[in-house]
């Protein structure tokens, strides 16, 4: 927890209400935002994301399953976060995994929707090999290295990022198999397909401070939240999770207003983002 004195919350309560925050940023602007990709050799993708003092790494693990019986179609993803105890004393023990878990839920809830997959970021229908059989499972690593707020966004980021750099080996299915019979497959290591991440969403989380809502809150602005709604959008604003943090409600048409800036925000991430990655593959292929 970020001890603060009386003083101390005065002044951030009241810059949040001038619009005029304590490092000069406005309710409604983000940190500044750096991105690489490829830090991670054997993951099938990686990317490593800064906002501000807050870091964290995601990683992609592609490995050959069986579909899920009920959804014969659909590949798997499974999320997981580990938040290092060199990030935030807090984090040692009990503390890191409580967050650990609350984190990878949340992700889980933002980027892949219900439980039956409706409404999912990722198209779990291109990762099919052969339908009822083989498909490709991913595995989602996420790990916080330096905490300062605003680390489910900072982690949502990473994920998009990481996958933008995931290559799935192009697989060959052999003709001939019959029933439950598993196919022989022939598992390229020249061809690789890029992941499609055209759909993957962007988490925008606003926390609420007093009669004020801001993005990408500090670990001082969060311990001064009374809530925080986050929600994850796609390009096209489609609204495909919604997670919320904070022992205080919110009436319904606070969250339709937080859920509609939120929309207007996540257009200038997406663009920010996709820049930032663009740049950060160029930089990787000319090492």
């Amino acid at each position: 927890m970020v001890g603060l004195s009386l003083g101390e919350k005065h002044f951030i309560q009241g810059g949040i209400d001038q619009n005029l925050r304590s490092d000069g940023r406005k309710r409604d602007a983000y940190r500044p935002i750096s991105i690489e990709t490829g830090v991670i050799p054997q993951a099938n993708g990686s990317a490593r994301i800064r906002i501000g003092a807050t870091e964290v790494i995601a990683s992609v693990k592609a490995e050959l399953g069986r579909p899920n019986a009920l959804q014969p179609d659909k590949g798997k993803v499974a999320i997981f976060v580990d938040c290092s105890p060199v990030a935030e004393p807090m984090f040692e023990g009990r503390g890191g995994e409580e967050l650990s878990t609350e984190l990878s839920v949340a992700l889980q809830r933002c980027l892949m929707g219900g439980k039956s997959g409706a409404g999912a970021g990722i198209d779990l229908s291109s990762l099919i090999v052969a339908e009822g059989k083989i498909c490709w499972d991913l595995y989602i690593d996420g790990l916080v290295i330096s905490s300062d707020g605003n680390l489910l966004d900072a982690l949502g980021a990473a994920i998009k990022a990481a996958l933008s750099n995931t290559g799935i080996p192009r697989v060959q299915v052999a003709a001939g198999a019959s029933g439950d019979e598993q196919p022989e497959v022939d598992i390229s290591d020249e061809e690789f397909l890029q992941f499609d991440t055209s759909g993957v969403p962007v988490i925008v989380t606003l926390t609420k401070v007093g009669r004020h809502y801001i993005v990408d809150a500090t670990s001082e602005e969060e311990s001064q939240m009374s809530s925080a709604v986050s929600v994850s959008i796609s390009r096209k604003g489609h609204i495909c999770g919604l997670s919320k943090r904070g022992s205080a409600g919110l009436d319904p048409s606070v969250i339709s207003d937080m859920i509609s800036v939120a929309r207007h925000i996540s257009e200038q991430l997406i663009n920010k983002l996709d820049s930032e990655i663009s740049a950060a593959e160029a930089d990787e292929d000319e090492m």
